[in-house]
């Protein structure tokens, strides 16, 4: 059988940057010419970035795109690589592109090119668009009709883009219609936790449809509030998995593949789904028979809770990266969200560019400031404090406020100390509310919800807790100090608004709220059914009643990490202004 050195390029890519992608693309395919690769693969519109947005609707953009892809197939030949084809993904858009109501305008494509020997060798579109989720595909692009194949070293090998896997029918069957011998899918699949395990089952299930070897190649890196955690995974047509790369590292896969060659009498034409065969021959000799390096390899899973803790990392670092920002501020009160965010912050950007405030009132508790200098010392984040009490009395003195409005009174001293100190000194401020906060309102506008970023906002309670728990025994396994004081994990949950204050005044207890809004915002059921799996009604109907009336905070909290099925942004979109109530 011909052997084939494939190299799967997990790498990161910047939205709009496409100069600097394209030089990715051409780094990353030297390193993997000098490791004797015969095909290199590139995700899902690697050379514009994913998610490009409205950016697709502007034909300049599209432009832009299409013109550095020549002159990316150009510099590869120049550069001495043009004898190894390149996949590598980029917008597009049809040839036949007729204004036409409800189509996107310009008919642009999210499409994938084979370069080789300096010039487009190959172009194909996305079949399957999808359109749930984070995902609005519809809106921006039409779908491809072809299967596409190319003829590399005697081997036939099939074309994919992401969803055309996850959706049944259209290339996958096709592929095995083709008689192809390898099928290679590129993507931008963006993470959620558990999807580690039901994407090595849909490979494995795909492999096995197609009748051949597959290999899903996966982005990594973050955009806004996605993270791609990577998980580059090749099967045999079995679904035995030959490599599998690790989660949140980027790096190039290696793999050397024996493959069947390809048929003298290979199908042309319609094949399923209505799908043309594009079939290009790109090298029929096969290699010279070789020793097949050790690579590939089987890369440990992480454990549930270095995921997310990993996820929130490296989504909070490209943020901050890719945004052109050297620091970041966060307001310490001692609590054990805010620590959360800080331990993530000097992991993603380093302690060095961390720089925490203490804003204390006349309300505030010793073992808060305490626990927030403590924390200062235990990272070596820059550290002040900062009283508000000045500025309250000041208020206080001009309004007389009293009840909730002097609570938030409070919240938005601190909102402005924050933005004030950002303009001063170019820190952008990190958010610090949770997913259970934000589903019940329990964050203040124009005060704790000011920020450019929200690390946790996708975390419930319960799952902020133990993920401060995972990262102070990761330090202690690592001989470093726990990042995190023990009595901010340990105390009850307070604003420290009034004397005396805990969450739990007005909240149930966070296991029970968080199981509750799990099944209301994540999974979209109703009262009645909460009800039905032993929540208390009256408990339920005031939690989903809170939830409700905070739609328009929600809207105005700063974008985060997405680690969830469904978080509060793109994935779950509700009117702010609704009459509908859940009823019992």
């Amino acid at each position: 059988m011909p052997q084939l050195r494939l190299a799967l390029n997990q790498i990161d890519s910047h939205v709009g940057n496409i100069a600097a992608n394209a030089d990715s693309v051409v780094h990353w395919t030297r390193h993997s010419a000098e490791q004797g690769a015969h095909l290199v693969a590139f995700p899902e519109m690697m050379l514009t970035g994913y998610p490009v947005e409205d950016l697709a609707l502007r034909g300049s953009f599209v432009d832009a795109s299409r013109t550095a892809l020549r002159e990316l197939a150009e510099r590869l030949a120049a550069e001495g690589f043009g004898e190894l084809p390149v996949i590598v993904g980029y917008l597009d858009r049809t040839e036949q592109a007729v204004p036409r109501l409800g189509k996107p305008a310009g008919s642009p494509e999210n499409a994938a090119a084979v370069l080789h020997r300096g010039r487009v060798a190959l172009r194909f579109a996305k079949h399957h668009l999808p359109n749930y989720g984070v995902f609005d595909e519809f809106r921006y692009f039409v779908p491809g009709d072809t299967q596409p194949v190319i003829r590399v070293r005697g081997v036939d090998v099939a074309l994919a883009i992401c969803e055309d896997l996850w959706q049944d029918g259209g290339r996958v069957p096709a592929t095995r219609s083709a008689g192809a011998g390898l099928l290679i899918s590129i993507n931008a699949s963006p993470y959620e936790r558990d999807k580690d395990d039901l994407r090595l089952d849909l490979v494995r299930r795909r492999a096995r449809e197609a009748g051949c070897t597959l290999a899903y190649l996966a982005m990594i890196g973050g955009q806004d509030e996605l993270v791609f955690d990577g998980d580059s995974i090749v099967v045999d047509a079995s679904g035995e998995v030959l490599a599998r790369a690790p989660q949140f590292s980027e790096g190039c896969v290696l793999v050397d593949l024996d493959l069947p060659a390809a048929r003298a009498d290979a199908p042309e034409g319609v094949v399923d789904d209505c799908l043309r065969i594009d079939r290009v021959i790109l090298s029929e000799e096969p290699v010279e028979p070789y020793e097949p390096v050790v690579a590939g390899g089987y890369a440990d899973r992480l454990d549930d809770d270095e995921e997310v803790y990993d996820a929130l990392v490296v989504g909070l670092r490209a943020y901050v990266r890719k945004n052109g920002f050297r620091s970041v501020l966060i307001g310490l009160s001692g609590g054990i969200d805010s620590a959360l965010v800080a331990a993530i912050a000097c992991d993603a950007v380093g302690a060095q560019n961390v720089y925490g405030v203490s804003m204390p009132s006349k309300y505030s508790s010793e073992h808060s400031k305490g626990d927030a200098a403590d924390l200062a010392d235990r990272t070596g984040l820059n550290f002040r404090t900062v009283p508000i009490a000045p500025m309250f009395d000041a208020y206080m003195g001009s309004l007389g406020l009293t009840g909730l409005a002097e609570e938030n009174l409070q919240a938005r001293l601190r909102g402005t100390l924050l933005m004030a100190l950002s303009n001063q000194e170019g820190h952008i401020v990190l958010a610090p509310g949770n997913k259970s906060e934000l589903a019940v309102g329990y964050s203040t506008l124009y005060g704790d919800s000011v920020g450019a970023y929200g690390p946790i906002k996708d975390v419930y309670k319960t799952d902020v807790f133990r993920l401060a728990a995972y990262r102070n025994r990761a330090a202690a396994r690592g001989g470093e100090i726990p990042p995190i004081p023990e009595n901010s994990i340990v105390k009850p949950p307070s604003a420290e608004l009034r004397p005396g204050q805990v969450d739990t005044d007005s909240l149930p207890d966070y296991p029970v709220l968080d199981a509750v809004l799990a099944m209301y915002v994540d999974r979209d059921q109703g009262l009645d059914a909460i009800v039905a799996a032993g929540f208390d009604p009256e408990m339920v109907a005031g939690t989903l009643r809170m939830v409700d009336a905070a739609e328009y905070k929600r809207r105005q909290y700063p974008p985060g990490t997405k680690i969830s099925a469904k978080g509060f942004g793109k994935d779950r979109r509700l009117p702010i202004t609704n009459g509908w109530r859940e009823q019992a």
